[in-house]
């Protein structure tokens, strides 16, 4: 009996000989699309698992616009250079093809004192490391736009802790300064975390508060179904419950902040984007 592997590759096969390159003769005029595209650069409140990156590039964006999400979890704005993800998304930047590219850039969270080989200094290093982004950006033909960072979701004694207020300003000086379109994340994700409160933006975390999974415990392994092809092992995630990333609502609820705030700051992409 033919694998199902088998299966799939002579339905590939097939359909790739009878692709057309060209529109058959007497068709209508086929009109060129000027597709752009839209990279998010940042930590893990912008990345996958953990941030509102994945809901704004599903949710959001139009099939007219590419979005690529390459923020990722523990970086600042200077690790993220030194371990070569910028280079990617320069190279991201250089793809040719689309008529405007966009660079979304929010750091902050890992720069704070106390995250060896993470840290940046907040009056020299983190701006400073801002600047180059925005230039190389630039440079690259593409468009900066810089993000405040989110807001944590820590309460003491009613009130909400503002830590990252510093960083939010720097960025804002920063932007201030190079000219470059702001989305100020970290005040209006501030508001709504305040206008809410505690209780219920705990249900923006990853998972529900008091459960097993929000104190890391491990839970019992799903059993595959028998098929015929042999599946590798996958990437896990790794869940938890705290006041910084964000599960699938706390994820929409910013993604469609983030929505609102790029359309203000930015009216030439509106036609690309979703409320």
């Amino acid at each position: 009996m033919k694998s199902i592997l088998g299966v799939i590759s002579a339905v590939l096969l097939a359909g790739s000989a009878q692709a057309q390159v060209a529109p058959p003769p007497g068709s209508p005029a086929i009109v060129p699309i000027n597709p752009s595209k839209i990279i998010l650069v940042g930590d893990s409140t912008t990345a996958v698992m953990g941030g509102w990156g994945p809901s704004f590039c599903a949710y959001h964006v139009t099939s007219f616009a590419a979005c690529v999400n390459l923020a990722r979890g523990g970086r600042s704005s200077g690790n993220y250079r030194w371990e070569g993800s910028w280079n990617v998304a320069l190279s991201e930047m250089a793809a040719k093809g689309y008529q405007h590219t966009w660079v979304l850039i929010q750091f902050g969270h890992n720069d704070q004192p106390g995250k060896p080989g993470r840290s940046t200094d907040l009056k020299t290093g983190y701006p400073e490391n801002l600047r180059s982004y925005v230039r190389e950006t630039r440079a690259a033909g593409a468009i900066p736009i810089l993000v405040t960072p989110l807001t944590r979701r820590t309460f003491k004694e009613g009130k909400l802790v503002k830590d990252l207020e510093p960083w939010a300003e720097a960025t804002r000086a920063v932007a201030a300064e190079m000219k470059v379109p702001l989305l100020d994340l970290n005040r209006d994700s501030t508001r709504l975390v305040e206008a809410l409160g505690s209780d219920y933006s705990d249900r923006f975390a990853q998972v529900p508060k008091g459960t097993a999974a929000a104190s890391g415990a491990p839970t019992a392994p799903t059993v595959p179904a028998v098929t015929e092809v042999q599946v590798q092992p996958m990437a896990k995630p790794k869940l938890s419950f705290d006041y910084t990333h964000l599960g699938t609502e706390g994820a929409n609820v910013f993604a469609a902040v983030v929505t609102r705030e790029l359309s203000e700051a930015v009216p030439t992409m509106r036609p690309l984007l979703l409320p």
